[in-house]
């Protein structure tokens, strides 16, 4: 496989998911490096799931590189809840995504996978050639299962008809712009809200989720953001690539730091009737350092600092889904 330099900055680009939280980052950084013509489909214009939308939004943007980063997503409960229309909704944006853009001929497509898509007892650090090795962890399996499929299109599409399509697949995300609703988001958005609510409310405590016991790595949305611009500026292979930091904390020493981040000092409960999710996740990373350079450089306890500053200096209910 030889590997080129693609600049980005002259090329017409489309972000989809650009005004979301790792696509707005993205977004972000390309016109930071002086890429002039950065395209972002709303979806009250374009609707993805469906090939008309599609069709159209290729109309407008005539894109030479994309970035196929909308997705729809939530937590433990959030996907419990909405299995089917988790697992409809984002295959159909990618298989409608990536035909249109087979049959337009776009230089550079780039799709963001899930960690999701792994087995539910992957070998940890997670090493992409252990992706088909067993089914996903039952409360994210529909999610993770359509993500996957796009890597299996990416592959055949670029054996059948040479598209430059790449996949790349961060850890959990986290940092500034995130879902703060508690009946949709991830942990981390989840933890600093309540632990903040708890903190201004007084509250004697604080419940969370399961027994604290599973590990999970995390990604600071800016440092993901820089590795999507990466992989398409430098990689051209079928192989998917994680993107992490490298770094396993359990969800216990997780709660303990956030809580002592927003300086709550209530007593934490574990709820042990909800699901603790997957056992373990930390990611092989050294694909991506070696392919293209990426390298993680955000400490969690940077990152949180800088999450938490963030939520706490918007406006009451523009971060929070109130």
């Amino acid at each position: 496989m030889c590997n080129r330099m693609l600049d980005l900055t002259k090329k017409r680009i489309v972000v989809t998911g650009g005004a979301g939280f790792l696509g707005s980052f993205v977004v972000d950084h390309l016109r930071a490096k002086g890429c002039e013509n950065v395209f972002v489909p709303r979806s009250s214009q374009y609707d993805l799931t469906q090939a008309g939308g599609v069709n159209a939004m290729f109309d407008a943007f005539r894109p030479d590189v994309i970035f196929h980063l909308a997705a729809v997503v939530g937590g433990i409960g959030a996907n419990r809840e909405n299995p089917g229309s988790f697992f409809y909704k984002n295959a159909i944006m990618g298989l409608h995504l990536i035909e249109a853009a087979r049959v337009r001929g776009v230089e550079k497509t780039v799709v963001a996978g899930s960690i999701c898509s792994y087995p539910k007892f992957t070998p940890v650090p997670f090493r992409e050639d252990d992706l088909w090795n067993g089914y996903p962890e039952e409360t994210n399996a529909p999610y993770g299962i359509a993500k996957k499929s796009l890597l299996v299109m990416c592959q055949s599409y670029r054996q059948q008809y040479g598209m430059n399509a790449v996949f790349l697949m961060p850890v959990n995300l986290y940092g500034p712009r995130d879902n703060f609703d508690l009946q949709s988001s991830h942990v981390i958005p989840a933890l600093v809200r309540k632990a903040l609510e708890a903190r201004n409310s007084g509250a004697k405590e604080l419940v969370c989720w399961g027994d604290g016991s599973p590990t999970r790595e995390f990604l600071y949305v800016e440092d993901a953001a820089r590795g999507f611009i990466a992989g398409a500026e430098s990689y051209d292979g079928a192989d998917p690539v994680n993107l992490g930091s490298g770094f396993e904390i359990s969800i216990k020493d997780l709660v303990e730091l956030v809580v002592e981040l927003c300086g709550y000092e209530g007593t934490i409960r574990w709820d042990v009737t909800q699901p603790n999710g997957q056992p373990r996740r930390m990611l092989e990373t050294s694909r991506a350092e070696k392919l293209f350079g990426f390298k993680a450089g955000t400490a969690l306890r940077e990152g949180l600092a800088k999450t938490i500053a963030w939520y706490e200096g918007q406006p009451r209910g523009a971060a929070s889904g109130l």
